[in-house]
């Protein structure tokens, strides 16, 4: 087999000139021509493959893009719905001091239930009634002073009953109120007493509804007894570990407030069918039956009390640290 060619490179001193009759020129030509074929190749190949790299970068059509970009899009907005879902979830998952509070809550509904329906230890929460009554008929003083009514006094029963002298107002609106009105404290000093700090505020607000009742209930002496007690209660318990006992007592309060709306419209409509309560009274100035508004009002002040939990458990992660808002301690 004949050898295979050699490929001859002429180095710096080969292109030096030579002399007359000297074979190294041809030699240099020869080998020059020799790699013209190959340097022609290589050229070709190089052409190939710059061609391939620019067809590998050549740019996607718009549509591509476009879709390409709503692909992306379309998952990052699932993901941020997800994790918008993982939040909420998250919000209004319980902490440990949370699940304290939630069996608080319903151990009060437990002994509040269980008081309310047995016939000798029920006197028990004849204060706390009493105290709720006030806050009913507060209501009625409240909406009846937006509603442009004059309110000549309030007097509490010591059978569980109550009475706001007023007049003027709008009558759909304040006779409402008192059931309504009181459910609604209830939802907030419950949504308060998720903390320390909230429930201190609250028991100012509370407080000044106090003495507004009892500038109304000045002739009155079961009023003035009631809420004088209610209130040494609330200063007594803010001295208790910064107002850590103060919480529980608003917790207490807010359940009693909204519990006794939906009881109380139990006794008054469905049980004992008590002909004059605020309920009757409505029935008979704008139609209906009272059993229809009693249970109305009932779900309603279902709603409240379910409304302060939600917003407690969202707002209020930690009791909080009552030494850092009017701090006091014996």
């Amino acid at each position: 087999m004949a050898p295979a060619p050699l490929l001859l490179l002429a180095s710096p001193l080969d292109l030096a000139p030579t002399a007359p009759g000297s074979t190294a020129a041809p030699v240099l030509a020869a080998a020059v021509a020799a790699s013209t074929p190959d340097r022609e190749a290589w050229n070709a190949s190089g052409r190939m493959e710059r061609s391939r790299r620019r067809e590998k970068r050549a740019p996607l059509p718009v549509e591509a893009w476009s879709a390409a970009g709503e692909g992306v899009l379309a998952s990052r907005g699932l993901e941020a719905a997800s994790s918008g879902q993982l939040v909420k979830r998250a919000s209004l998952a319980p902490t440990d001091t949370q699940k304290v509070t939630l069996g608080v809550i319903s151990a009060y509904a437990v002994v509040i239930t269980v008081l309310w329906n047995l016939p000798v230890v029920r006197w028990v929460l004849w204060p706390w009634k009493m105290l709720t009554i006030a806050f009913h008929e507060f209501g009625h003083a409240a909406t009846g002073c937006c509603t442009g009514a004059k309110v000549k006094s309030i007097e509490l029963d010591p059978r569980e009953g109550g009475v706001t002298m007023m007049a003027g107002g709008v009558g759909w609106i304040t006779l409402p109120a008192g059931y309504l009105g009181s459910s609604l404290i209830g939802a907030l000093l419950i949504f308060c007493g998720f903390t320390v700090v909230a429930s201190k505020i609250a028991s100012i607000v509370v407080g000044v509804c106090f003495l507004i009742t009892l500038w109304w209930s000045r002739r009155d002496w079961l009023s003035i007894l009631t809420i004088l007690v209610a209130t040494g209660l609330i200063v007594a318990f803010w001295f208790i570990a910064h107002g850590e006992a103060l919480r529980y007592y608003m917790l207490w309060l807010g359940m009693m407030s909204g519990l006794y709306s939906i009881y109380d419209i139990c006794d008054d409509l469905i049980f004992r069918k008590v002909n004059e309560s605020d309920a009757s009274v409505f029935a008979k100035r704008y139609g209906g039956s009272s059993v229809c508004w009693g249970v109305i009002w009932g779900i309603v002040s279902l709603l409240f009390m379910a409304v302060g939990i939600i917003a407690g458990l969202a707002a209020f992660k930690s009791a909080g640290d009552g030494a850092k808002f009017l701090p006091t301690r014996f």
